[in-house]
């Protein structure tokens, strides 16, 4: 039987397909994203396909992805996959929501210290020539207040390197956290936006948080503060940041990320920003380092592993969450399904009308969806798979093991 098919796309890191063919999957290593047409045509045969950010799983792309069973996304976002239709055809999604944790921290620092010194303006002078030594609106860090909205795994890092720095933290988040070392919770952002000397801004992509900071927002920090955004590119209303940077309100900002970016490298990119002083722009490049993408590489592809070969969902961000401990000389048979009432009582007449005994099984459900993993004492179960894909409630159904 042929290994079945996994595809790969923009530029994930070659470990990604090494660990997948290890495990017997044949893979395919593109160097970009795909338009929507030329991905359906791509999806053919594919079980599981791996991506970053600009890859889209629409819906048309789900829907005509008649062999795809699981989807990874090589970053933390997931917000360019429709996730509520991969859920409703019972195809789960994958991220990596911890492997950038440390390469966005530190980058987010070397920006403070940057925008402290002026340090991009100094570079900048130099590759031209220009000799311009002053200390003029340059300052150190150390017993000045980072403010950070969104206290995640991200925020948290970058709250402990803050305070090695000498920095007072303050943070904000919607959720209760515990805070790390001496920093320490605020309850609203307006606290935030006027006790800080920097406001790091590290939130997911959310309706609550598209153009959460303009204005009014910007208008509440403290003259002379700054602004860094390495989260989603929404979240900040770029003209109000342009206005309070040409007014003088704010001294500097630092961008990582953009409402709207181009979907290659090697790409133009016109902002207005850019002409700006004191203002650090990257190219969305907060978690690329090596390591980060190593081990994002390494998390993602043992997710995919994990689901294809024992049905292990735990990690899933549009799935019922289960695992099976595997028992050695039994068939694992995963069935999707539809949580409607009598389902399982369904499955467990299937199975014993073919004779089959369960020695063990996990059920978990949500409000539309059930995922069921079944180990069973027979050499075949092609006929209960068949009768199991009868059933009107049955999404998918068939053996893992």
């Amino acid at each position: 039987m042929s290994a079945e098919k996994i595809l790969l796309l923009e530029g994930i890191h070659a470990d990604a397909k090494q660990l997948l063919e290890t495990a017997g999957f044949a893979v395919e290593l593109l160097p970009k994203s795909l338009p929507e047409p030329e991905l359906i045509d791509a999806l053919g045969g594919v079980v599981a396909v791996g991506l970053r950010s600009k890859t889209h799983l629409t819906e048309n792309v789900l829907r005509a992805a008649n062999d795809l069973r699981v989807a990874g996304c090589f970053c933390i976002g997931t917000n360019q996959v429709d996730l509520d239709v991969a859920h409703d055809l019972g195809k789960p999604v994958f991220n990596s929501p911890f492997s950038n944790t440390r390469s966005v921290a530190e980058l987010v620092m070397a920006e403070i210290v940057f925008l402290a010194r002026r340090i991009g303006d100094r570079n900048n002078e130099m590759h031209h020539g220009e000799w311009h030594k002053t200390a003029d609106r340059s300052f150190e860090v150390r017993g000045k207040t980072l403010g950070i909205v969104g206290y995640g795994h991200i925020g948290r890092q970058v709250g402990v390197l803050a305070e090695a720095f000498g920095l007072n933290v303050i943070f904000h988040d919607i959720i209760g956290q515990l805070p790390m070392g001496n920093n320490r919770s605020v309850d609203s952002l307006d606290e935030v936006l006027s006790q800080a000397d920097f406001v790091t801004l590290h939130v997911p992509a959310t309706p609550e948080t598209e153009n959460m900071i303009g204005a009014e927002q910007i208008g509440r920090m403290k003259d002379g503060g700054y602004l860094l955004n390495l989260s989603r590119g929404n979240v900040v209303v770029i003209e109000d940041l342009v206005g309070a940077l040409r007014s003088g309100h704010l001294s500097g900002a630092a961008l990582d990320v953009y409402p709207e970016e181009p979907s290659k490298s090697d790409s133009s990119f016109d902002a207005e920003l850019g002409t700006l002083p004191n203002v650090i722009l990257t190219p969305h490049i907060g978690g690329s380092t090596q390591e980060a993408q190593v081990a994002i590489a390494h998390e993602v592809s043992r997710s995919l592993i994990a689901y294809l070969e024992h049905g292990r969902t735990l990690g899933a961000v549009n799935f019922p969450q289960t695992d099976l401990h595997a028992r050695p000389g039994t068939r694992r048979v995963q069935h999707i399904h539809q949580n409607r009432a009598g389902v399982l009582g369904d499955v467990h007449r299937i199975v014993a009308s073919h004779g089959a005994n369960i020695l063990g099984q996990v059920l978990e459900t949500d409000a539309t969806l059930g995922y069921l993993l079944m180990d069973l004492d027979v050499a075949d179960v092609a006929p209960i798979l068949a009768d199991l894909g009868g059933l009107s409630t049955t999404l998918d159904a068939r053996l893992l093991s």
